[in-house]
């Protein structure tokens, strides 16, 4: 009884360190996986490896200062618009991608490529506004036959990671016939090209936060701030230095608790905006 509760123990706290791992970079749906301690032979197993599994989670992902829980609003986006080119029996796909955060914007995208290649012979878009669970998804076949163009293009854009995305695939007809089979590959492989050559950002949840120092210490935590990945936002200079940065969520205590060592507690970093969204 002893072995098989250390093994599940050991189980579920590598379960949750792996989900963890995965949610830095994509959002994960927690529950399928919590729902493996349903299984266990005996309540008690239960119970503790549900225990540890909720631990895990909150050590890696819930805010130390206010409690919430940061990876619903962690993921990549692409950074900035970009496009590729491919080409299959003559016919021209440019499929053009860029950052959307609203199904307004994507719809406006969507038009503004439209408008661009009027004299094309398709332009089929897609689009994922959001991310994970609760992503909005859009896709049309632009008058391709019917599951050739949207469908396989916006499973490829599922399958990046990526969340607030559009895409639209403007197709010049080259005069060959691709048949279905060939539409789906040639949509499929006109996204993939797209990201290959699209560079990320990251939508996170980030405290915007305060503080004074003297003037000693300002190159310092100048540098404590980058190296916890924040942004200094403004530097006001009178008899002390006021510094405003931004940091992500996960980051704010671990930058507090080097403040505090490096001046002897006389500093302290005071939150003045709570989970705002940004892009980094």
């Amino acid at each position: 009884m002893i072995i098989a509760i250390v093994v599940c123990m050991i189980i579920c706290f590598l379960l949750g360190q792996y989900i963890c791992i995965l949610g830095r970079g994509i959002l994960v749906n927690l529950f399928p996986a919590y729902q493996i301690t349903r299984f266990l032979p005996h309540p008690i197993l239960h119970q503790l490896t549900t225990r540890i599994f909720i631990s895990v989670i909150q050590y890696n992902f819930v805010c130390k200062k206010c409690h919430r829980l940061n990876i619903m609003n962690n993921y990549p986006i692409p950074a900035q618009e970009t496009q590729a080119e491919t080409r299959v029996a003559n016919s021209r796909f440019i499929a053009t991608l860029g950052p959307v955060f609203s199904v307004e914007d994507a719809k406006t995208f969507i038009e503004r490529i439209k408008a661009k290649y009027a004299d094309a012979t398709h332009n089929v878009p897609v689009f994922l506004v959001g991310h994970g669970a609760s992503v909005t998804a859009h896709s049309s076949d632009d008058g391709e036959p019917s599951g050739t163009a949207g469908r396989p293009a916006l499973a490829v854009l599922r399958g990046s990671g990526l969340g607030d995305v559009a895409v639209v695939v403007t197709r010049y007809f080259g005069g060959t016939k691709l048949g279905t089979g060939g539409l789906v590959r040639a949509y499929g492989n006109a996204v993939r090209a797209v990201l290959e050559v699209t560079p990320r950002a990251q939508k996170i949840s980030t405290h915007i936060a305060k503080l004074v120092t003297p003037y000693p210490y300002f190159e310092r935590i100048q540098q404590m701030i980058a190296k916890n990945k924040g942004l200094i936002l403004h530097n006001e200079f009178t008899a002390e230095v006021a510094i405003t940065c931004q940091f992500p969520v996960e980051r704010f205590e671990h930058f507090q608790g080097q403040l505090q060592e490096l001046t002897g507690g006389t500093v302290q970093a005071e939150i003045i905006e709570e989970n705002k969204i940004a892009i980094m």
